[in-house]
């Protein structure tokens, strides 16, 4: 019999911080320190090795380790077994990374701005967690279902255990963005069932890409083991967005005052400053006024001395300052003068003088940006805001939409400003190059910035010149329009390029389409037979038919692809404006809630923009046959959607015909009543699709039968990838659980099996002899599973706290 584990560690927080693959060559590099007369590893053998490992070399010296180390153990002969010697190697990690000073980007720093997720190993900045548990208390602290678990200690990692339901990060999105989140969808129990947590975090996620934040490698399995290093990336992008809302000029008109002395082009550039450039012109306009020389450009290394501190706090809080805050030339010092004056606007919460001599980015823009909240400086004279129109309103709505769309796509330029940040065609280019890869020439494109007009119309060239091969609608449009910023054009090109993209990924899924395209028809049609074969009445007529405003027919699409998911006591009639918001609110939330990636708002559902009620359709209908797989209801049959003629041409043409044997008549195309169930169940309007034909499909699920008590790899089928294709060599397997499970494959000469991490999967379901498992393709790389006992009745496995068991590596020891 074998046995299979991975490096186990007590301590499920430094559990986290590593892969079973990070551990156990630590924990190789550890043991090979051992000399073959000692029973323990000596603390004073470390350095060489640790001045080895990754994220330490060429960063410390073997030297400043011995010197680290004998702080914590003045008594460097003492023994240390492997969990301190991780937290010391995590110590070692962060103090390289404050020696770089941000010149030297260490992998396995955290950063604020942009949250990274592909480091090596993942060092938790305290101070940072110290903040943002902080900020979680003071906004949340009175929230009725919160106010159970909060406050939060600062010093523990009970903020992680916090986040594992979902209902914490859905509470702080409506907090930086009120509204985003109807709070009705979110799941709130004291102990919610796995389903349940997962679309609480389905929700947050989706809900975070729609205020604007950049989701990268990270899904609710993350959310729900509460990775630690991914939640306060989650958590500072959140945190930065209610900070710096009010950094622009329809929150505060008065940030003209900032650029009255530019001259003209750099007026221009106003609107396109992200927020963080607005707060970093804001603080340079009050400390030149006050005589500071320097300009600040960051806010890490330009702000770490505290010298721009004391002249941004003496311009802005004269009656607080004292001279000797500018005077002071040690660095601390001059920190906590500049505290003590802070503190006097309550404008301490989220640094400390040891975070300003640092130079923490992520925490000096949060102090800045505070500052600016309870004193800005500007002008108190009212500036009124610009007056949109009706046409100005819905523009600006899909504006919003589009960006966020944009940004979605994981490109590697941020869009700000819309109409702007694409008038170089760069971003465009880009877009073009995710939606249809290799359509791009790159080399005859030229990378912001750009100097020379010329270089940005041959940019937008291009993107007309892809645009008409993509087939869209361009009559009379030159790449000089998008350079001039006619946003009605550009509105128009970004429409059709977010359509082509929505009805691509659903061609991607409709194997029995046989490479039609897919079409708005199509999509209605799905919409409304999904609807009836849930037994409701609704019904549209095209994407702006008005009785889409009250969001019944919404309501009941996604109670159909989904039973459970719409709680009707909470659904209103939609006799006037506030019940339709409601239920546009409630729409939109649950949608997000099923696993849906929308950006409209309440305000499109109600007015019927035909373009935003599309694509939350078609993302609903995505969603449905991902899930169930095209082959699954008749709602997602080919004959019944892509060739609806067809059909009523059948219907004319056939003919009653009596049965001879005197059995019941039968009408192709009439009601049917269902045998036992009474007229009540008859199917109405319902036409008949009936008859032998072919399609192009192939298998999709195996079965495996559990013989013997090994579990090292799991045998894929020769005749599963003889139809199926090659499988990927990383693959997810998500079981009934709720959980997903990262497993590589490997194949050994014809055969192809399930290598590392099923040993992990086998051990926490408990899989016995006699059990038998069913594997069906999700999509690419991506299978669910679902555990029958002996008795063929499914089990469920309630899933345990098993830390990084998905990244198990397998270890096979015959016992």
């Amino acid at each position: 019999m074998s046995s299979f584990f991975g490096v186990l560690v007590s301590d499920p927080w430094l559990q986290s911080q590593f892969t079973q693959v990070q551990l156990r060559t630590l924990k190789t590099k550890f043991m090979s320190v051992k000399t073959s007369d000692a029973d323990n590893v000596a603390i004073k053998d470390l350095p060489p090795v640790m001045e080895q490992l990754r994220g330490l070399h060429e960063v410390l010296s073997e030297e400043e380790i011995r010197n680290f180390l004998s702080e914590s153990y003045p008594e460097m002969n003492q023994s240390i077994e492997f969990e301190p010697f991780l937290r010391e190697y995590l110590n070692l990690q962060a103090k390289g990374t404050s020696k770089a000073g941000g010149k030297k980007k260490l992998k396995g720093s955290v950063s604020f701005l942009k949250a990274s997720t592909t480091t090596l190993m993942h060092v938790i900045n305290e101070s940072e967690k110290t903040s943002y548990v902080n900020h979680i208390n003071n906004f949340l602290g009175e929230d009725p279902f919160l106010k159970n678990f909060l406050p939060l200690d600062p010093e523990s990692n009970d903020i992680f255990n916090l986040v594992r339901d979902g209902v914490l990060l859905c509470k702080l999105i409506n907090v930086a963005v009120p509204g985003t989140i109807d709070e009705r969808a979110i799941n709130t129990k004291k102990d919610p069932n796995p389903w349940e947590r997962n679309e609480n975090h389905n929700l947050c996620l989706n809900s975070a890409r729609a205020i604007g934040c950049t989701i990268v490698n990270i899904g609710t399995q993350d959310l729900i083991e509460a990775r630690p290093h991914l939640v306060l990336g989650l958590l500072s992008q959140i945190i930065k967005i209610q900070l710096l809302a009010d950094l622009n000029l329809k929150k505060t008109p008065q940030l003209l005052e900032l650029f009255a002395d530019d001259n003209s082009k750099e007026a221009e550039e106003v609107v396109t400053l992200a927020p963080d450039k607005m707060l970093l012109k804001w603080m340079n306009f009050h400390i030149k006024k006050a005589g500071y020389k320097k300009t600040v450009t960051n806010f890490s290394t330009d702000v770490k001395d505290g010298e721009a501190y004391a002249y941004l706090l003496s311009a802005l809080a004269p009656e607080h300052s004292s001279t000797t805050m500018i005077e002071t030339t040690d660095p601390k010092e001059r920190a906590k003068k500049v505290l003590e004056t802070a503190e006097k606007l309550e404008c301490t919460r989220y640094v400390t003088s040891k975070d300003i001599v640092e130079g923490s980015a992520n925490l000096n823009l949060a102090f800045v940006a505070q500052i600016f909240q309870h004193r800005n400086g500007l002008s108190t004279n009212s500036v009124a805001p610009v007056q949109d129109t009706p046409d100005d309103v819905e523009a600006t709505r899909e504006e919003r939409a589009f960006r966020l769309w944009i940004n979605s796509l994981g490109i590697a330029t941020y869009v700000n400003n819309l109409f702007e940040d694409v008038r170089t065609g760069w971003v465009l280019l880009e877009v073009l190059d995710k939606i249809s890869p290799g359509s791009v020439n790159w080399k005859q494109a030229s990378k912001p910035p750009i100097i020379m007009p010329f270089r940005k119309v041959e940019n937008c060239n291009q993107v007309i010149k892809i645009g008409k091969e993509l087939k869209f609608s361009l009559v009379n449009v030159a790449g000089n329009d998008f350079v001039q910023g006619n946003k009605k054009l550009i509105l128009a090109f970004l429409w059709q390029l977010m359509r082509t993209s929505i009805l691509q990924l659903l061609k991607n899924l409709r194997f029995h389409s046989k490479d039609k395209e897919i079409t708005d028809s199509n999509i209605l049609i799905w919409a409304n037979n999904k609807v009836k074969e849930s037994g409701k009445t609704s019904r549209i007529e095209s994407f702006k038919d008005k009785s889409i405003s009250d969001g019944v027919f919404f309501l009941e699409l996604l109670s159909a692809v989904k039973r459970t998911v719409v709680d009707w006591s909470l659904v209103k009639k939609g006799e006037d404006d506030d019940e339709k918001k409601l239920n546009a609110t409630y729409i939109i939330s649950v949608a997000r809630k099923l696993g849906c990636t929308v950006f409209l708002l309440p305000e499109d559902i109600m007015e019927v923009n035909h373009k935003m009620i599309l694509t939350l359709t078609a993302s609903i209908m995505y969603w449905s046959l991902q899930k169930q797989g095209p082959y699954e209801g008749s709602g997602s049959a080919a004959p019944q959607e892509a060739l609806p003629e067809e059909e009523e041409e059948v219907e004319e043409e056939e003919e009653e015909e009596e049965v001879e044997d005197g059995s019941e008549q039968i009408h192709l195309g009439a009601p049917t009543e269902v045998p036992g169930e009474g007229s009540s169940k008859k199917r109405r309007g319902r036409k008949a699709t009936v008859g032998h034909f072919h399609d192009d499909v192939r298998p999709e699920h195996f079965l495996r039968i559990i013989f013997k008590p090994t579990f090292g790899q799991l045998a894929i089928p020769s005749q599963f990838i003889k139809w199926f294709g090659p499988i990927p060599s990383n693959i997810i397997v998500c079981s009934n659980t709720g959980c997903s499970w990262r497993m590589t494959t490997k194949k050994v000469g014809a055969d192809a099996f399930i290598d590392q991490g099923w040993a992990a999967f086998a051990i926490a379901h408990q899989l016995k002899i006699d059990q038998f498992i069913t594997f069906k393709k999700v999509s690419a790389g991506e299978f669910s599973v679902v555990i029958f006992d002996h008795t063929c009745t499914e089990v469920m496995t309630r899933c345990p706290d098993h830390g990084d068991a998905t990244r198990c590596v397998v270890v096979e020891e015959e016992v």
